[in-house]
């Protein structure tokens, strides 16, 4: 590991819209790196795109990344000695880092409008030219350009980029790469608007924030260059690069909106639990030394390696996802989940704390999200209307199946409260199975109907405990005048 007071890691979320499960998972990659080395994980926002700006969207990240138990040392909301952290509090540094790189011959100001531009885009398409900048104010006289800039003629700022030359960089993952300068464009710096590129206040931001080591996707890569190049005309070292691999659908193409939900407040509004979504993103491309898929936090970051990141497009499976997010839930103490529950609104209304003691430990086993345990335990607070046609298993008839359920009610009803358990009425259920010729599964189906309304439920004879003898008793006999309503 690198030593402990030289790390500095951050993310730089665009405040764009929701947080993206990218984001997670790079903050949790550049967390942990910081937090394995003792050092600082910072937070950035990019905010100079504002034709895509949303308002409350740089809330909507911090809230969601503290919901994952990721915590910054220094940000725009926390403050520290590098800010201010969003980009459009920082203009005039860039300007003034922009007049530098004009000044020395490494940038130059680009008068072409629009129009222009577009006009040879499509020329470009039309012969089949790679595209990208063909150079045009690339050699305008200096002194002609630096009065245009004076009489305030719109303009952007652009990259020179030596174009006979190659950049080599190295990544902590894969090595050294070499890209052909050829292949570069001259990057715009700085917009007509007076905001910088991505690529300028990306480079300038994490100089002058102490950044020493940036953990990103992958698809930045092709941006190294232009980004080495800045680092290299400023005079300044270049932070160690490590680029992440992307998050991959089933199919193998880039994670997004269009196959899977991407937005990281989709799983905590549908009862995903922080443990598991970091559990899951901890597994996406890298692997413990053990070979365990459960892991905490903490423990994630105990034993981060970053040589340990493989480079095999992650896939982001949900169907993984859910298996862990069942095993965690199920792991959780119980006076836990409990609070979890409440706190998500999943709790039936009327459901008392006792009652939700009691039918945990029943149905824990049965969900994987927090929002399945209402659905599955509402019969309890509110007694449900029988459906006579769903009541009635195949090749039975109503006749039939009421007298089951009245044999069931008689059966139950020699019991008292005091011998009101599973154990007793399995009994008692048994007794009706070989007086009818029914079936277990369809004596204990009609059951479960009779009583809960539904098909899946939590085990019937442990439910009917829960209900009490009495309200158990009731339901079966409303089942029974639901089948052989009195007639008239």
């Amino acid at each position: 590991m690198v030593e402990a007071a030289h790390v500095r890691t951050r993310i730089a979320p665009s405040p764009t819209g929701q947080a993206h499960v990218g984001t997670a998972y790079a903050a949790l990659f550049n967390y942990a790196f910081a937090r394995r080395a003792g050092g600082q994980f910072l937070i950035r926002i990019e905010d100079t795109d504002r034709d895509r700006f949303v308002a409350g969207a740089e809330e909507e990240i911090y809230a969601t990344l503290k919901w994952l138990g990721l915590s910054w040392d220094e940000g725009p909301d926390v403050g520290g000695a590098c800010g201010p952290y969003r980009q459009s509090e920082r203009l005039a540094v860039y300007r003034e880092h922009v007049d530098r790189l004009v000044s020395s011959g490494a940038a130059y100001p680009c008068f072409c409008t629009s129009e222009r531009l577009e006009s040879m885009r499509m020329a470009q398409r039309q012969t089949g030219r790679p595209p990208g900048y063909d150079g045009t104010c690339r050699g305008l006289n200096p002194a002609d350009a630096a009065r245009r800039v004076g009489a305030k003629e719109p303009h952007v700022v652009r990259l020179r980029v030596p174009k006979e030359e190659a950049t080599v960089f190295q990544d902590l993952l894969r090595g050294e790469i070499r890209i052909e300068n050829h292949t570069i464009d001259d990057q715009v710096l700085l917009k007509t608007d007076g905001f910088p590129t991505y690529h300028l206040a990306v480079v300038v931001d994490d100089r002058l924030m102490r950044i020493t080591h940036i953990l990103r996707g992958e698809e930045w890569i092709s941006s190294v260059p232009k980004h080495v190049l800045l680092y290299r005309v400023f005079g300044w070292v270049v932070p160690v690069m490590c680029h992440l691999p992307l998050l991959r659908n089933a199919d193998r193409s880039k994670v997004s909106k269009r196959k899977n939900p991407t937005s990281l407040a989709w799983y905590r509004d549908r009862g995903y639990l922080p443990e598991a979504m970091v559990n899951f993103l901890g597994l996406m491309g890298y692997s413990m030394s053990d070979g365990r898929e459960r892991f905490s936090l903490e423990e994630f970051v105990a034993s981060f390696d970053p040589t340990r990141i493989c480079l095999g497009g992650p896939v982001f499976d949900l169907a993984k996802l859910g298996w862990l997010n069942g095993s965690v839930l199920r792991d959780l103490p119980q006076e836990v989940l409990a609070r979890r529950l409440r706190e998500a609104g999943q709790v039936p209304a009327g459901m008392t704390d006792a009652l939700l003691a009691g039918v945990l430990p029943i149905v824990r086993e049965r969900i994987q999200t927090l929002p399945e345990f209402a659905p599955m335990t509402e019969f309890l607070v509110s007694r449900p209307k029988p459906d006579a046609a769903a009541l009635i298993p195949k090749k039975r008839d109503a006749a039939g199946t009421a007298a089951v359920l009245r044999a069931l009610r008689e059966a139950y009803g020699m019991l008292d409260a005091g011998r009101w358990t599973p154990d007793a009425l399995a009994e008692a259920s048994a007794r009706v199975e070989v007086a009818s010729g029914w079936k277990k599964g369809d004596l204990y189906m009609v059951a479960r109907l009779a009583v809960t309304g539904k098909p899946v439920t939590p085990p019937i004879l442990e439910s009917m405990v829960l209900l009490g003898r009495d309200e158990t008793l009731a339901r079966l006999e409303r089942a029974v005048a639901t089948l052989l309503p009195p007639t008239r």
